[in-house]
């Protein structure tokens, strides 16, 4: 298994700030269809929450607008310290986000997929590619590193999407359903790895309908309904993910 080191790129860092991403009050909508109500949600420096809800419930949205990809039309977003969308530049270089676009070049090989991102992140020299080898590695993909994107399994695209994420060691990972695409094998593996990054003590945030991940893997669950946060619980107060998929039913009816 390969040891993924530390990036050597200098950033700076997170402003003491507890919670470490806070939304108070924040509403969005499109086409003066409310998408998100009021919605306040405290996630604390080094926790690993699971957000749930049902399709168009408003999940991919919040997690755009905790990327600095989109601007609320009402209440409070603070990441680090730092008030978006006003200071979305230093918010971003603390970030990986994994989406439902893998913002991949299909034309590009793996490697020089993560050599370009890894140029755009100020990652040169030779500790920028020892960590492209290793994060190759960690995901699988260290015989196809010289193939072109374009000729991976939609599975294997995830996982390069991750290994870029994951490139420029972020304090904040945010992933929009990273299971999606992926075989038991692949899903396994990103298991270990988001273990990995909770253990190295990043902040986590990921949107999924993986109610059986949801109730083991993560520090803390939430369900959104109806625009809002309508259930929080820490992971050592769900017994089962039956239990959870009850509570997901009773919340999202």
């Amino acid at each position: 298994m390969a040891t993924l080191a530390p990036s050597q790129t200098a950033q700076p860092a997170l402003k003491p700030a507890a919670p470490l991403i806070a939304l108070e009050g924040v509403t969005k909508t499109f086409d003066l269809l409310p998408v998100l109500r009021n919605l306040t949600l405290h996630i604390g420096r080094g926790d690993f929450w699971a957000l749930l809800g049902a399709n168009g419930s408003g999940k991919s949205t919040l997690l755009r607008l905790i990327a600095g990809l989109g601007q609320a039309e009402g209440g409070t977003i603070r990441v680090g310290g730092w008030q978006l969308p006003r200071e979305a530049a230093r918010v971003r270089a603390q970030l990986g986000l994994v989406s439902h676009k893998l913002l991949l070049y299909e034309n590009l090989t793996a490697r020089e997929n993560l050599r370009f991102f890894s140029r755009l992140y100020n990652l040169r020299g030779g500790a920028a590619e020892a960590r492209i080898e290793a994060l190759l590695a960690r995901v699988g993909l260290a015989r196809r590193a010289d193939d072109p994107v374009r000729t991976f399994s939609r599975g294997m695209a995830q996982r390069l999407s991750i290994a870029r994420a994951l490139l420029h060691n972020p304090a904040i990972l945010l992933l929009d359903e990273p299971y999606s695409g992926l075989d038991q094998a692949a899903a396994a593996l990103l298991d270990a790895l988001l273990g990995e990054a909770h253990a190295e003590g990043r902040t986590i945030l990921m949107v999924t309908h993986e109610i059986e991940r949801a109730a083991r893997l993560p520090s803390h669950v939430a369900i959104l309904a109806r625009g809002a946060i309508a259930f929080v619980c820490p992971r050592e107060a769900i017994p089962d993910a039956a239990w959870l998929a009850a509570r997901y039913a009773e919340v999202t009816s």
